[in-house]
């Protein structure tokens, strides 16, 4: 009974015939070799497959190449059986299950392959692209299979699109792996988050185990599985813990962070040995809410932006190069640290009318400075950044600071300490370092520190996929994670207060910003 050793799922095997000396049972004979394969000290096997195995390995003379997962407990399950010479494909299916956005990524499990991908807008912004607004709409009558439907049905007609443009069949896909935040996660098992959002603040499950994927409605193969990638909490999500495998920060002997931006800005620190973990309201304003123009990154929507020193000349770039729509978190940082460096606003955010010139505007009692004139844009419609809009991402720009410096300095380090600065989603993919040091968002480290990682949470899902060895370091993961509360902690908010000047009341912190003279 000699299994090929590999991570992958699947696993071939070759096994000894039965004689009157070895009269295992063949399921038995089968499942001690899948188990030798896959590290575990037994595999399951369904009685819809018993049903056929004994044909199948007397046909295919005792060679089998099996589709194995694990289950919370650690044991293996097979998941399909096919003959060894067998060219039939072998697919999973990665799921990023953001608010706003999901991912589906289809996999070759044999090679490793990555084949395609679908991203699309969450159908649940139908009822609202709020998530709180969607947790509320649950306790309306119907309101949680109504979300629940809207994402099934959603995910269904997207990978149908996906297989058919890799020219696959779904029923090929054996295996899946789902990470979003905790609601996120809820609403797809059809679980209620009512009491998520209410003090203790409890979920109804934090590992929800391996699930068979018909069991969601999710349309792939009958008998495959999914993972569903545990949270720690309330505010702390599988999308995080996917994050942390990705980045191997499980596996780090020196201390690193790891910061994504969404619903909220959601932050861990730690290396092999521990890892504290915390969640703060810094996500909104920097991911497409700071301002009438924002919106999430996409074509046409601004990501960079440079201002002439002498000219004053706004330096635009749009994602696509096309004509500007809107702005998204990147862009809108880019845009406070040229204005700040160009004296534009003052160390408190504040529009400074004599030097914003003529992009300079009162409208309904509030200042705005001209980012994009009407005639230029898009919408044929003036895309602008008031005073509010200004105060709100100084409000979120403090919060994420604080949330920074809180947890470092619970762990005994300061931000300046860190080596290793993760940055996930597509926040970490636009973001200038830079410009968020030069406003104060983040800490005044080199800039080969930061490592943007782009989408971790879909880079999480596809890595256990492809490794059978992740799974039992999810669970390690989740369970090593100590979290930290930040409502009731005193030290965040008095370090609020100070963190809300452009880039710091304390200027030591950012040695390398060069304050313009007031």
């Amino acid at each position: 009974m000699t299994p090929r050793q590999n991570n992958r799922w699947v696993q071939h095997v070759t096994l000894t015939p039965p004689s009157l000396e070895d009269n295992t049972a063949d399921a038995d004979r089968l499942a001690k070799a899948l188990s030798d394969g896959l590290g575990t000290d037994t595999v399951r096997i369904d009685t819809s497959l018993l049903k056929a195995i004994p044909f199948q390995l007397r046909e295919w003379n005792y060679q089998a190449t099996g589709v194995l997962f694990k289950e919370k407990d650690g044991s293996g399950v097979l998941v399909h059986l096919a003959s060894p010479d067998s060219d039939n494909p072998l697919y999973g299916l990665a799921i990023d299950l953001g608010t706003t956005r999901i991912v589906l990524r289809i996999i070759d499990l044999v090679t490793g392959e990555n084949l395609g991908e679908s991203v699309f807008d969450n159908p649940q912004i139908a009822i609202s692209p709020d998530i709180l607004a969607r947790i509320h709409h649950v306790e309306k009558p119907g309101g949680l299979d109504e979300l629940n439907r809207l994402l099934i049905d959603g995910i269904n007609d997207q990978l149908q699109h996906l297989c058919s443009q890799c020219d696959i069949a779904a029923k090929c896909i054996y295996l899946a792996a789902v990470a979003g935040n905790t609601a996120m996660t809820h609403l797809l098992l059809g679980l209620t988050p009512r009491w998520m959002i209410r003090e203790p603040y409890i979920p109804v499950v934090n590992s929800p185990d391996v699930v068979r994927t018909s069991d969601l409605g999710i349309d792939i193969h009958p008998n495959a599985r999914t993972l569903i990638f545990p949270n720690v909490g309330s505010y702390f999500g599988g999308d995080l813990i996917a994050g942390i495998l990705y980045c191997n920060m499980d596996q780090l002997e020196e201390t690193a962070i790891l910061v994504d931006v969404g619903t909220n800005a959601e932050v861990v620190v730690g290396n092999r040995n521990w890892m504290m973990a915390c969640a703060g309201a810094a996500g909104p304003a920097l991911e497409g809410g700071v301002s009438k123009m924002g919106t999430m990154a996409g074509p046409g929507v601004i990501d960079r932006i440079g201002l002439d020193q002498d000219s004053l000349t706004m330096e635009i770039h749009t994602i696509g190069d096309l004509k500007p729509r809107g702005i998204c978190g990147s862009g809108v940082i880019d845009l406070a640290a040229a204005l700040f460096r160009s004296s534009m606003i003052d160390i408190r955010g504040k529009l400074v009318p004599e030097r914003c010139g003529e992009r300079f505007k009162i409208k309904n009692g509030f200042g705005q400075i001209t980012i994009v004139p009407a005639d230029q844009s898009a919408t044929g419609e003036e895309l602008h950044i008031t005073q509010a809009d200004l105060d709100s991402l100084i409000r979120s720009k403090a919060a994420m600071y604080t949330i920074l410096e809180t947890i470092t300095g619970t762990v005994g380090m300061q931000p300046q300490d860190l080596k290793t600065f993760f940055i996930a989603g597509t926040f970490g993919t636009y973001i200038d370092p830079e410009s968020a040091i030069a406003i104060g968002m983040i800490p005044d480290l080199p800039l080969s520190n930061y490592k943007s990682l782009g989408n971790s949470s879909l880079g999480g899902t596809t890595r256990l996929l492809k490794d059978h060895t992740c799974f039992d370091r999810i669970g390690d993961i989740r369970n090593g994670i100590t979290y930290m509360e930040l409502n009731v902690n005193q030290d965040f908010m008095n370090r609020f207060s100070a963190a809300k000047f452009l880039p710091h009341t304390d200027l030591s912190r950012f040695p390398s910003v060069k304050v313009p003279d007031k």
